[in-house]
């Protein structure tokens, strides 16, 4: 019974983040459109702060907390993956630049074929 009164409570407390989380962001569309007539760089900062703010909220709810984990484990994956070098980047580039000319020129002259083709059946 502990465990469900835990889990009833701390969706409420999630519940009433995720509420303070999407009133930040109320906030920062509607101040943003209230100052429209201030500069664009203050309105900017004032949104980014405020969009900090509301990350910051959000990640303290259980789902912003396995969000953040998968950011984690994303980032340490990244670090595991072999990049190509730039050679291997340039001739694969090469490669497909070639095999995009190729397929352009073999679809151009296939409807210059059936353009002519249609045009003799046509008259």
């Amino acid at each position: 019974m502990s465990t469900k009164t835990e889990t009833e409570a701390s969706s409420g407390i999630d519940l009433f983040k995720w509420l303070i989380t999407a009133a930040l962001i109320v906030v920062a569309v509607v101040g943003n459109s209230f100052y429209g007539e201030e500069a664009f760089l203050y309105r900017l900062i004032g949104v980014l702060v405020v969009a900090v703010i509301a990350a910051l909220v959000a990640s303290q709810t259980v789902k912003g907390k396995a969000f953040v984990a998968l950011l984690k484990d994303a980032r340490a994956e990244v670090k595991r993956v072999v990049w190509p070098t730039k050679q291997e980047t340039l001739q694969t580039t090469m490669i497909v630049v070639a095999v995009v000319a190729f397929m352009a020129i073999v679809l151009w002259l296939l409807d210059l074929g059936l353009g002519a083709l249609s045009k003799m059946i046509i008259g």
